[in-house]
Protein backbone atom coordinates (compact mmCIF):
# COMPACT_ATOMS: atom_id res chain seq x y z
CA UNK A 1 0.00 0.00 0.00
CA UNK A 2 1.48 3.32 -1.00
CA UNK A 3 0.52 6.64 -1.23
CA UNK A 4 2.60 9.38 -2.95
CA UNK A 5 5.78 7.42 -3.55
CA UNK A 6 6.01 6.46 -7.05
CA UNK A 7 9.80 6.52 -7.09
CA UNK A 8 9.60 3.23 -4.95
CA UNK A 9 6.75 1.92 -6.32
CA UNK A 10 8.04 1.99 -10.00
CA UNK A 11 11.13 -0.27 -8.50
CA UNK A 12 9.03 -2.49 -6.67
CA UNK A 13 6.73 -3.14 -9.62
CA UNK A 14 9.93 -3.88 -12.02
CA UNK A 15 11.88 -6.31 -9.71
CA UNK A 16 8.63 -8.34 -8.49
CA UNK A 17 6.90 -8.23 -12.07
CA UNK A 18 9.94 -9.87 -13.03
CA UNK A 19 10.67 -12.40 -10.79
CA UNK A 20 6.66 -13.28 -10.05
CA UNK A 21 4.49 -12.10 -13.01
CA UNK A 22 2.81 -9.01 -13.16
CA UNK A 23 -0.59 -10.26 -13.21
CA UNK A 24 0.57 -11.76 -9.42
CA UNK A 25 1.10 -7.86 -7.95
CA UNK A 26 -1.37 -6.47 -6.19
CA UNK A 27 -0.90 -2.63 -5.25
CA UNK A 28 -3.35 -0.56 -3.27
CA UNK A 29 -3.31 3.40 -3.39
CA UNK A 30 -4.39 4.93 0.09
CA UNK A 31 -6.69 7.74 -1.04
CA UNK A 32 -9.29 7.48 -3.72
CA UNK A 33 -7.30 10.91 -4.82
CA UNK A 34 -4.58 9.24 -5.99
CA UNK A 35 -3.85 8.26 -9.66
CA UNK A 36 -4.18 4.70 -11.07
CA UNK A 37 -0.80 4.86 -12.82
CA UNK A 38 -0.82 3.33 -16.71
CA UNK A 39 2.81 2.69 -16.37
CA UNK A 40 2.05 -1.14 -14.63
CA UNK A 41 -0.21 -3.30 -17.41
CA UNK A 42 -1.19 -6.39 -15.82
CA UNK A 43 -1.00 -5.24 -12.12
CA UNK A 44 -3.90 -5.18 -9.82
CA UNK A 45 -3.91 -1.42 -8.78
CA UNK A 46 -6.96 -0.39 -6.72
CA UNK A 47 -7.19 2.75 -5.05
CA UNK A 48 -9.22 2.60 -1.51
CA UNK A 49 -10.53 5.13 1.11
CA UNK A 50 -7.70 6.95 3.07
CA UNK A 51 -6.93 5.27 5.86
CA UNK A 52 -7.16 7.87 8.70
CA UNK A 53 -4.85 8.62 12.02
CA UNK A 54 -1.89 9.36 13.01
CA UNK A 55 1.62 6.74 12.24
CA UNK A 56 0.60 4.11 14.93
CA UNK A 57 -2.76 4.30 14.62
CA UNK A 58 -2.49 4.28 10.56
CA UNK A 59 -0.02 1.40 10.06
CA UNK A 60 -2.03 -0.87 12.30
CA UNK A 61 -4.97 0.01 10.24
CA UNK A 62 -3.31 -0.37 7.46
CA UNK A 63 -2.01 -4.02 8.18
CA UNK A 64 -5.32 -5.00 8.97
CA UNK A 65 -6.60 -4.14 5.95
CA UNK A 66 -3.58 -5.99 3.99
CA UNK A 67 -3.70 -9.36 6.27
CA UNK A 68 -7.21 -9.90 5.31
CA UNK A 69 -6.59 -8.74 1.60
CA UNK A 70 -3.47 -11.48 1.97
CA UNK A 71 -6.18 -14.11 3.12
CA UNK A 72 -8.67 -13.51 0.97
CA UNK A 73 -5.58 -14.21 -2.27
CA UNK A 74 -5.13 -17.50 -0.32
CA UNK A 75 -7.69 -18.83 -2.66
CA UNK A 76 -5.46 -18.27 -5.82
CA UNK A 77 -1.60 -18.94 -4.46
CA UNK A 78 0.02 -20.88 -2.01
CA UNK A 79 2.11 -17.94 -0.60
CA UNK A 80 1.34 -14.56 -0.38
CA UNK A 81 4.43 -11.94 0.31
CA UNK A 82 3.89 -8.67 2.06
CA UNK A 83 6.48 -5.65 1.82
CA UNK A 84 6.10 -1.83 1.61
CA UNK A 85 7.37 -0.63 -1.70
CA UNK A 86 10.54 0.26 -0.68
CA UNK A 87 11.88 -3.32 0.40
CA UNK A 88 12.64 -5.79 -1.89
CA UNK A 89 12.88 -9.45 -1.13
CA UNK A 90 15.67 -10.75 -2.44
CA UNK A 91 17.44 -14.74 -3.30
CA UNK A 92 21.53 -14.53 -3.18
CA UNK A 93 22.83 -14.62 -6.75
CA UNK A 94 25.03 -17.67 -5.26
CA UNK A 95 21.86 -19.78 -5.00
CA UNK A 96 21.36 -19.60 -8.73
CA UNK A 97 17.67 -19.65 -8.78
CA UNK A 98 14.94 -16.52 -8.82
CA UNK A 99 12.73 -15.71 -6.01
CA UNK A 100 9.30 -17.94 -7.02
CA UNK A 101 11.68 -21.18 -7.62
CA UNK A 102 13.82 -20.10 -4.29
CA UNK A 103 10.42 -20.15 -2.45
CA UNK A 104 8.86 -22.71 -3.69
CA UNK A 105 11.77 -25.29 -2.94
CA UNK A 106 11.02 -24.39 0.89
CA UNK A 107 8.38 -25.99 3.42
CA UNK A 108 6.53 -22.69 4.74
CA UNK A 109 4.72 -23.76 7.55
CA UNK A 110 3.12 -20.55 8.12
CA UNK A 111 6.10 -17.61 7.35
CA UNK A 112 9.76 -17.33 6.14
CA UNK A 113 11.90 -14.16 6.77
CA UNK A 114 15.01 -12.80 4.81
CA UNK A 115 17.44 -11.31 6.84
CA UNK A 116 16.84 -7.49 6.85
CA UNK A 117 19.61 -5.26 5.11
CA UNK A 118 18.94 -1.44 5.76
CA UNK A 119 20.97 -0.02 2.95
CA UNK A 120 21.78 3.82 3.71
CA UNK A 121 23.79 5.89 1.40
CA UNK A 122 27.39 6.81 2.49
CA UNK A 123 27.63 10.37 2.29
CA UNK A 124 31.63 10.47 2.48
CA UNK A 125 31.78 8.39 -1.08
CA UNK A 126 27.96 7.86 -2.45
CA UNK A 127 26.22 10.72 -4.67
CA UNK A 128 22.84 11.45 -5.05
CA UNK A 129 20.70 8.38 -6.25
CA UNK A 130 20.07 8.10 -9.90
CA UNK A 131 16.45 6.76 -10.74
CA UNK A 132 17.57 5.21 -14.26
CA UNK A 133 19.98 2.53 -12.74
CA UNK A 134 19.76 -0.14 -10.15
CA UNK A 135 20.18 0.87 -6.40
CA UNK A 136 22.41 -1.37 -5.42
CA UNK A 137 24.93 -0.99 -8.19
CA UNK A 138 25.16 2.83 -6.28
CA UNK A 139 25.00 1.98 -2.71
CA UNK A 140 27.37 -0.67 -1.56
CA UNK A 141 26.58 0.01 2.42
CA UNK A 142 24.19 -1.80 4.85
CA UNK A 143 23.16 -1.89 8.40
CA UNK A 144 22.09 -5.38 9.21
CA UNK A 145 18.50 -4.78 11.26
CA UNK A 146 16.53 -6.80 13.10
CA UNK A 147 13.73 -4.22 12.37
CA UNK A 148 14.18 -5.01 8.43
CA UNK A 149 13.73 -9.16 9.19
CA UNK A 150 10.36 -9.29 8.55
CA UNK A 151 7.91 -12.45 8.20
CA UNK A 152 7.08 -11.33 4.47
CA UNK A 153 6.53 -14.62 3.33
CA UNK A 154 3.03 -16.43 4.67
CA UNK A 155 2.05 -19.96 3.61
CA UNK A 156 -1.57 -19.16 5.52
CA UNK A 157 -3.94 -16.92 6.24
CA UNK A 158 -2.33 -14.28 9.84
CA UNK A 159 -2.51 -10.85 11.16
CA UNK A 160 0.67 -9.07 10.55
CA UNK A 161 1.47 -6.23 13.40
CA UNK A 162 2.20 -2.69 12.42
CA UNK A 163 5.17 -2.27 9.25
CA UNK A 164 4.57 -6.75 8.51
CA UNK A 165 7.30 -6.61 11.55
CA UNK A 166 5.61 -9.46 13.41
CA UNK A 167 3.02 -11.97 12.94
CA UNK A 168 0.68 -12.13 16.08
CA UNK A 169 0.98 -15.46 17.30
CA UNK A 170 3.73 -17.21 15.42
CA UNK A 171 7.70 -16.94 15.62
CA UNK A 172 9.54 -16.45 12.58
CA UNK A 173 11.84 -17.98 10.98
CA UNK A 174 15.22 -16.89 8.67
CA UNK A 175 16.38 -18.82 5.86
CA UNK A 176 19.74 -18.86 4.49
CA UNK A 177 20.30 -17.15 1.25
CA UNK A 178 17.19 -14.74 1.35
CA UNK A 179 17.69 -11.31 1.92
CA UNK A 180 15.46 -8.40 2.43
CA UNK A 181 17.21 -4.78 0.97
CA UNK A 182 15.69 -2.29 2.28
CA UNK A 183 16.05 1.54 0.57
CA UNK A 184 14.08 4.11 2.43
CA UNK A 185 17.41 5.46 3.66
CA UNK A 186 18.90 5.34 0.11
CA UNK A 187 18.90 8.91 -0.44
CA UNK A 188 19.62 11.96 1.96
CA UNK A 189 17.83 14.41 -0.15
CA UNK A 190 15.01 12.23 -0.86
CA UNK A 191 15.03 12.21 2.81
CA UNK A 192 14.52 15.88 3.73
CA UNK A 193 12.21 16.30 0.78
CA UNK A 194 9.50 13.88 2.52
CA UNK A 195 9.97 16.47 5.51
CA UNK A 196 8.13 18.50 3.39
CA UNK A 197 5.31 16.27 2.37
CA UNK A 198 1.85 17.70 3.85
CA UNK A 199 0.50 14.47 3.98
CA UNK A 200 3.28 13.10 6.26
CA UNK A 201 3.93 15.99 7.88
CA UNK A 202 -0.01 16.36 9.35
CA UNK A 203 0.27 12.81 10.01
CA UNK A 204 3.06 12.74 12.23
CA UNK A 205 5.59 11.49 10.19
CA UNK A 206 8.27 13.89 10.73
CA UNK A 207 9.69 11.97 14.03
CA UNK A 208 9.84 8.62 12.13
CA UNK A 209 11.46 10.27 9.46
CA UNK A 210 14.09 11.98 11.38
CA UNK A 211 15.02 8.79 12.49
CA UNK A 212 16.13 7.62 8.98
CA UNK A 213 19.28 9.75 9.27
CA UNK A 214 20.97 7.51 11.66
CA UNK A 215 21.60 4.40 9.23
CA UNK A 216 23.05 7.31 6.85
CA UNK A 217 25.29 8.44 9.77
CA UNK A 218 26.04 4.88 10.70
CA UNK A 219 26.90 3.69 6.92
CA UNK A 220 29.18 6.77 6.65
CA UNK A 221 30.96 6.78 9.51
CA UNK A 222 31.59 3.24 10.37
CA UNK A 223 33.88 0.59 9.07
CA UNK A 224 32.15 -1.79 6.99
CA UNK A 225 32.59 -5.76 7.81
CA UNK A 226 32.56 -8.93 5.79
CA UNK A 227 29.22 -9.67 4.21
CA UNK A 228 29.53 -13.57 4.21
CA UNK A 229 31.05 -13.90 8.08
CA UNK A 230 28.53 -11.19 9.20
CA UNK A 231 25.43 -12.09 7.77
CA UNK A 232 25.81 -15.75 8.98
CA UNK A 233 26.37 -14.67 12.27
CA UNK A 234 23.11 -12.09 11.97
CA UNK A 235 21.07 -14.76 10.70
CA UNK A 236 22.12 -17.05 13.57
CA UNK A 237 21.88 -14.88 16.13
CA UNK A 238 18.09 -13.26 14.99
CA UNK A 239 16.66 -16.89 14.63
CA UNK A 240 17.94 -17.64 18.52
CA UNK A 241 17.40 -14.14 20.34
CA UNK A 242 14.57 -12.73 21.34
CA UNK A 243 13.72 -9.01 22.92
CA UNK A 244 11.89 -9.60 26.34
CA UNK A 245 8.95 -7.32 25.33
CA UNK A 246 8.25 -9.52 22.53
CA UNK A 247 8.86 -13.06 21.78
CA UNK A 248 8.11 -13.12 18.02
CA UNK A 249 10.25 -10.30 16.76
CA UNK A 250 14.04 -10.56 16.33
CA UNK A 251 16.81 -9.09 18.36
CA UNK A 252 20.57 -8.79 18.16
CA UNK A 253 21.97 -7.61 21.48
CA UNK A 254 21.74 -3.78 19.92
CA UNK A 255 24.19 -4.44 17.54
CA UNK A 256 25.11 -1.86 15.13
CA UNK A 257 27.01 -4.15 12.33
CA UNK A 258 27.41 -2.20 8.96
CA UNK A 259 28.36 -4.36 6.12
CA UNK A 260 29.90 -4.06 2.47
CA UNK A 261 27.36 -5.35 0.06
CA UNK A 262 29.34 -7.67 -2.69
CA UNK A 263 28.99 -7.02 -6.43
CA UNK A 264 27.15 -9.83 -7.16
CA UNK A 265 23.94 -8.17 -6.16
CA UNK A 266 24.71 -4.94 -7.62
CA UNK A 267 22.35 -5.47 -11.17
CA UNK A 268 19.55 -7.09 -9.44
CA UNK A 269 17.22 -3.73 -7.96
Amino acid sequence: MVRNDEFFLRRWVAYYGKELGMENLYVFLDGKDQTLPDWCPGVHVTACDKIPGKVVELDRRRLEFLSNVAAGLFERYDMVIGTDADEFLVVDPSEGVGLAEFLSRLDVRTSVSGLGVDVGQNTSCEGEIEQGRPFLSQRRYGLLSTRYSKPSVISRPVRWGSGFHRIKGHDFHIVKGLFLFHFGYVDLKRIEARFNDKDRVSGGWSRHLAKRTRTISLVSCRKALDWEKWTAFARHTQNIVRPPYAWNKPAMFNLDIVVCIPDRFSKIV
